[in-house]
């Protein structure tokens, strides 16, 4: 066990409070719509819930990448099946029938990520445009779509619904998303076409270098499993491309440039552990763990800095080094898995030592987490709880930073509660 990084737990105040407290402020930072649905107020609000327009997520909602609303149906719904709380599952079941049936999925499997609150218009990215959106989350939004067909009855007709939909999407990236290389561009017009400019304009530093791309190989992988469609070789040929490269570790988020963030160690990690099981082939286990798991210890912060609750935390990347939640959920999820592969208790012990220091971050009346814990004034102190000069951030993204530690604590309890810690 790594004495420096772990965390014991807070008997007054633990992972499950931790989560209960997220779930609230996620529901109170949704609406009611016609048709018993459900949707976000906003991507991006304050403490109290107030949505911020001044910022690019402020004014949007739906299944993209920070707005997240089928991940977030999906995570609602699960945590009120195990909390036994069907007034939640219904909540979940509204915002996941908002993304079903209001004009954000086309008939050919694309998937527009957001609308504007404000003018009701669709967009394919945060910028308010359309001019390029990520394939690799509009990916995972279908993979989502698998996970929450896991979980609800045999009978509903949305199990059918969304099972059907997802390998639409796979043939619509497969078919029409084009690319120069052997690796995915991180970002493509509606035609499929490579957009090889950064989400504020310029030369794009990461063209054929994101790890959101990843999502693809595994909403592939995914449907292979299940016996949907058959896209073994296509993914083998990728996942050997991807370890011949030493590992494919460019910023997932949409906004970051860095060739080593710590989700994507996180990502790769699952990915081709998920692999392994289905391939056994060697080669996949060693990577995810000699190269993408140990990847994430260089992330991992052991004291509290400059006075902030870091210790316990990974923080993103180095040229942002906030430590930010979402993110930290996908290295918690990692590790359980790993624990789970290898029964080796010091996975665990990272495992919980990351959601206990999240717990750590909830601030105001309401459950709001932070969406992260900006501890050398990288996002400006303005953006902070009380105006500290170091401190975490005063806002999060409703249906992800503040609720993403749902999955991964949900994944303990479930599985591993009675191992302790």
């Amino acid at each position: 066990m790594d004495n420096d990084f772990y965390l014991p737990e807070d008997p007054d105040y633990t992972p499950v409070d931790s989560v209960r407290d997220s779930v609230r402020f996620a529901h109170r930072c949704l609406e009611r719509i016609e048709g018993g649905k459900w949707r976000a107020l906003s991507s991006f609000v304050d403490t109290e819930g107030q949505i911020m327009h001044w910022h690019d997520f402020g004014d949007l909602e739906g299944p993209g990448w920070a707005a997240n609303a089928v991940g977030g149906a999906y995570q609602l719904y699960a945590w009120g099946r195990f909390d036994h709380h069907p007034i939640l599952e219904h909540v979940a079941i509204g915002l996941l029938d908002h993304v079903l049936e209001d004009g954000f999925l086309q008939s050919d499997g694309f998937i527009i990520g957001y609308r504007d609150t404000a003018s009701n218009a669709f967009f394919l990215n945060f910028k308010h445009n359309s001019d390029w959106f990520c394939p690799g989350s509009m990916a995972k939004i279908a993979l989502q779509m698998l996970w929450m067909s896991d979980l609800l009855p045999k009978e509903d007709p949305r199990v059918a619904r969304l099972r059907g939909y997802a390998p639409l999407t796979a043939e619509w990236l497969r078919t029409k998303l084009k690319t120069t290389g052997e690796w995915f561009p991180r970002r493509a017009d509606f035609e499929g076409r490579p957009y090889l400019q950064s989400a504020e304009g310029g030369e794009e530093p990461l063209p054929y270098h994101s790890a959101d791309s990843l999502y693809i190989l595994w909403l592939l992988l995914e449907l292979t499993k299940r016996g949907i469609a058959d896209h073994a070789r296509f993914v083998r040929e990728k996942l050997n491309f991807l370890m011949d490269r030493g590992g494919i570790y460019g910023s997932i988020n949409h906004d970051t440039y860095d060739h080593d963030e710590n989700v994507a160690c996180a990502e790769t990690f699952r990915l081709l552990l998920s692999a392994y099981r289905f391939y056994r082939e060697e080669r996949m286990r060693l990577f995810a763990y000699e190269n993408a798991l140990a990847g994430l210890e260089r992330f991992k912060m052991r004291e509290d800095r400059n006075g902030v609750a870091t210790r316990g935390l990974l923080y993103m990347e180095d040229s942002w080094d906030t430590a930010y939640l979402w993110e930290n959920a996908e290295a918690a999820l990692a590790y359980l898995e790993a624990y789970e592969d290898t029964l080796q208790r010091e996975y665990l012990c990272d495992a919980l030592t990351i959601l206990r220091a999240i717990a750590r971050h909830h601030y105001g009346d309401h459950g709001f987490l932070t969406e992260g814990v900006d501890w050398n004034n990288h996002v400006g102190q303005e953006h902070h709880i009380n105006q500290a000069v170091f401190g975490a951030i005063r806002y999060t993204e409703p249906l992800l930073n503040n609720l993403h530690h749902l999955e991964p604590t949900l994944r303990y309890l479930q599985r591993h509660a009675v191992a302790g810690l």
